[in-house]
């Protein structure tokens, strides 16, 4: 089940809930009986180890790059050497 927080309008008292998503999200503060306003966080999310941008992905978009590059460079030397010899 999750946890739910809760802050009061009225008197800035906050508080947790434990409930099922079916339940009624509570209307009043517990200490004085205003409304309430569910808050709501960010979810943190950790990346541990070594990177996971340069594991997994950064070695092969630069891998991939460099495969199409090669063929150009030989062909462009083969045809800078054809152009010499006849000179």
């Amino acid at each position: 089940m999750p946890i739910y927080e809760y802050r009061c309008l009225k008197c800035g008292h906050q508080f947790e809930r434990l409930q099922n998503i079916s339940d009624h999200s509570v209307k009043k503060c517990e200490k004085c009986g205003a409304r309430v306003t569910r808050l709501f966080h960010p979810v943190a999310i950790h990346f541990k180890g070594s990177g996971f941008y340069t594991t997994d992905y950064g070695k092969r978009s630069t891998t991939a790059s460099r495969s199409e590059e090669k063929p150009k460079k030989k062909k462009e030397s083969k045809k800078k050497a054809a152009a010499g010899s006849d000179k």
